[in-house]
């Protein structure tokens, strides 16, 4: 499990197809304190780490391999993620941390849309497109894991949902970089997620 507060941003510093996807991220985590076999969220996408170990020019990494499914539900199979690619990172929850965001799995239900970008004083308003299949788990005032961020939305309009990003996540987080047309792993609140299964059991 994880909150959707991100703790550092990563770099892809390799990528390499066997029969999944091996991927390289350098990190800035205490590589010491990183087990085999822990879980990080890697752009909101919960992923397993194989190996571990530093640079010749000092920098820390991580490994981690990503299957065909998981490509299929991400942006991962849409960009592949190249060499330098900054992704958000989380290390997964421990008993006793503080939860600052939203209980988040690691889990990507799909993929939503940049569709458009306007500063509202120092914050930045962004305006996602949601897959028609997740847009009904999407509620203002509700919150959704963007690339792994938790954030609050504010409105909806069908599959559209708007946010704002405050300067605080911009720095701390990839959304400084964020453009219209960016695809980003979306997930939903898992409330909304039995909230609404109960409500199609109930109505079946």
């Amino acid at each position: 499990m994880f909150t959707g507060i991100v703790s550092d941003i990563g770099r892809v510093l390799s990528i390499t197809k066997t029969g999944d996807l091996t991927a390289r991220i350098g990190t800035s985590y205490d590589l010491g304190g990183i087990a085999i076999g822990a879980s990080i969220a890697c752009d909101g996408v919960c992923l397993t780490v194989t190996a571990k170990g530093t640079e010749a020019d000092g920098q820390g990494w991580f490994q981690v391999d990503i299957s065909a499914e998981t490509q299929s539900k991400t942006n991962i199979g849409i960009t592949g993620w190249p060499p330098g690619t900054r992704i958000n990172l989380e290390r997964a929850l421990r008993v006793g941390d503080e939860l600052g965001g939203h209980i988040v799995s690691g889990h990507v239900d799909g993929v939503a849309e940049i569709v458009a970008m306007r500063d509202e004083g120092d914050s930045t308003r962004m305006t996602f497109r949601a897959p028609d299949t997740l847009a009904r788990f999407i509620a203002p005032k509700g919150s959704v894991a963007l690339n792994g961020t938790s954030l609050t939305v504010n409105d909806v309009a069908g599959n559209e949902f708007g946010i704002n990003v405050i300067p605080h996540t911009k720095l701390v987080t990839t959304w400084g970089r964020a453009r219209p047309g960016d695809r980003v792993n979306l997930e939903i609140d898992t409330l909304a997620r039995y909230v609404a299964r109960l409500q199609d059991w109930a109505a079946a």
